[in-house]
């Protein structure tokens, strides 16, 4: 489970945003959907979106793993960390050290690219884009970065849970996004900068294929305002045989239409459910202190 500790210095630094009351505070959270059926797509627009919307973090990892040793019980001169020293099994033993290497793969990367190593080597909208993606919990000192499609509607009850605003991750009601929240961007830039360098900082990632299909059977296929606004822009775009004037609902989209219509897209400008991973959370320019998996979501959620 995630173990929140009130912060002591957040009331200080930004006045208390919170009604919890002080101390340890263990919230444990499971997927809410199971694991996405495997795509088979086998065409060229499959692999151009992998490279334009999967998102720094999984190709990162899925392209070094194979060249990374797995660490011996010292990595990098220290001992690796793992968060059941007394009985742990393998398979947890096996997951840190997953962990470890993704997070130290990544580093490596930032580092080597001409990347942005802080926020506000940025440009503007990557800022902006950024600043409205992580959420802020003053009492328990944290960061998270939600990324849509990433079991966030469950992070943003935690949260909720942690400031009073709900009862229990398990309150049926529709989740509203934007309330009882509180955004990093919301903050002035110094509140901003001392956040970003005494809290703890994590995000969860997605493979990026099962990321998309999510997305895209759930705006496409249940939720009209999805369907009116993009769903009829790309089958006028793409669709064969499609006739100017006709009545379209955008209740149809295919999936080899949507990803046309992904490949074409300004990253900058896409919808935050599609928007690549990395675009949102901008690993390079924050150091997050743990990035978590939404495969192993309710282990990654007990470190």
């Amino acid at each position: 489970m995630f173990t929140f500790k009130t912060a002591p210095s957040a009331q200080k630094h930004a006045g208390a945003r919170s009604s919890c009351a002080p101390g340890t505070v263990r919230v444990s959270m499971s997927s809410a959907s199971g694991r996405s059926q495997s795509a088979v797509l086998p065409s060229v627009l499959t692999f151009l979106v992998i490279v334009a919307s999967g998102g720094l973090l999984m190709m990162i990892e899925k392209g070094m793993l194979s060249r990374v040793e797995a660490p011996g019980p010292r990595a990098m001169g220290r001992r690796l960390h793992t968060p059941r020293d007394v009985g742990s099994s393998q398979e947890d033993v096996d997951l840190q050290v997953s962990r470890d290497i993704r997070n130290r793969t990544i580093k490596a990367m930032c580092s080597q690219r001409n990347m942005p190593h802080d926020i506000w080597s940025l440009q503007p909208a990557q800022r902006r884009t950024l600043l409205q993606h992580i959420l802020v919990n003053d009492q328990y000192g944290f960061l998270y970065c939600y990324v849509p499609k990433v079991a966030c509607s469950n992070w943003k009850r935690v949260l909720k849970v942690l400031s009073g605003a709900l009862e229990n991750v398990k309150v049926n009601i529709k989740m509203n996004h934007k309330s009882d929240l509180v955004f990093l961007g919301s903050l002035k830039p110094d509140e901003i900068k001392y956040r970003l360098k005494h809290y703890f900082k994590f995000m969860f990632v997605r493979e990026p294929m099962a990321r998309l299909l999510s997305a895209y059977r759930n705006k496409f296929g249940e939720i009209q305002s999805y369907q009116k606004k993009y769903g009829v822009e790309i089958i006028k775009r793409y669709r064969k045989g499609y006739k100017k004037n006709s009545k379209i609902a955008g209740d149809d989209v295919t999936y080899d239409e949507f990803v046309r219509y992904l490949v074409d897209e300004d990253v900058e400008k896409m919808n935050e459910h599609w928007m690549p991973m990395y675009n949102l959370c901008q690993p390079c320019a924050v150091p997050y202190n743990f990035i978590g998996s939404y495969e192993n979501l309710e282990r990654d959620a007990e470190v």
